[in-house]
């Protein structure tokens, strides 16, 4: 099995402006979250740009570094562009690894690429963690994903699903320990796939929820969901998940 990975890296950002270039033990945050991926088993690692400061930045650290559209509405749209500037046949799988990634496990992105292959019937892969208490639960930042009994997922919302009523002796929702599933935002894609998504208008389930998976789903995609099976760290969307790998990192390269 062959794929390849492409970072998509905007950069603007509403609470960390240039944040794939914000410096995190020395270098760049993109630039960890490309050797993290180099240690998978892709065949090869973009990075996906339309921002000429980042492509400066990433030069000094590999070749692979793709101009795309500034136009572009979301990621997925970005890696389709560099699917085909590099002619890649539609059978093909890229991995989709976000540019706040800096200390993704090079086993996820193996296993959500391997998933993928070894489920024909779907367009595209990605992974969960179990949800185990409530707060994140009902939290709309975390995703929740349903998942039918092969793996593949009915839905994914902000809100708290599948519902849990709360018990009214206790008073809490807890079934076994286990709230539901949270989406982890890694994908694979089949680049055929990629070519049908890049042709279709938002609908309205993406646009409510604000998830652009629900698009693929809504034009008939099926999206096979596995459980992570290392614990992923959070990516890095505030000053404070900034500053928390900045120690984690600094950390670990003391004696």
């Amino acid at each position: 099995m062959s794929f390849v990975v492409v970072i998509p890296a905007r950069y603007a950002s509403t609470r960390l402006p240039g944040k794939p270039l914000l410096d995190i033990a020395g270098k760049p945050m993109l630039q960890h979250v490309y050797e993290r991926a180099l240690l998978s088993d892709a065949r090869a690692v973009y990075i996906a740009t339309d921002d000429k400061r980042i492509r400066d930045a990433a030069i000094h650290f590999t070749d692979n570094v793709c101009m795309t559209l500034p136009t572009h509405q979301s990621g997925t749209d970005r890696i389709q562009e560099v699917a085909a500037q590099l002619a890649l046949e539609e059978n093909e799988i890229v991995v989709n690894v976000q540019g706040d990634e800096p200390l993704i496990p090079p086993v996820a992105i193996n296993q959500v690429a391997i998933n993928l292959h070894e489920n024909p019937a779907a367009g595209i892969a990605s992974l969960y963690e179990d949800i185990e208490n409530e707060e994140e639960f009902r939290n709309p930042n975390a995703v929740k994903v349903v998942t039918d009994l092969q793996g593949f997922a009915l839905y994914f919302s902000r809100s708290p699903v599948p519902w849990r009523a709360v018990d009214t002796v206790t008073g809490t929702t807890t079934v076994s320990g286990v709230f539901g599933k949270r989406h982890i935002g890694i994908y694979a894609y089949r680049v055929a796939t990629l070519n049908q998504y890049v042709t279709w208008s938002q609908v309205e389930l993406e646009i409510s929820e604000r998830l652009e998976q629900l698009r693929a789903m809504s034009h008939g995609v099926r999206i096979h969901m596995g459980r992570a099976s290392e614990k992923m760290p959070g990516g890095v969307d505030t000053p404070e998940d900034l500053e928390a790998v900045r120690h984690y990192l600094l950390a670990s390269k003391r004696p």
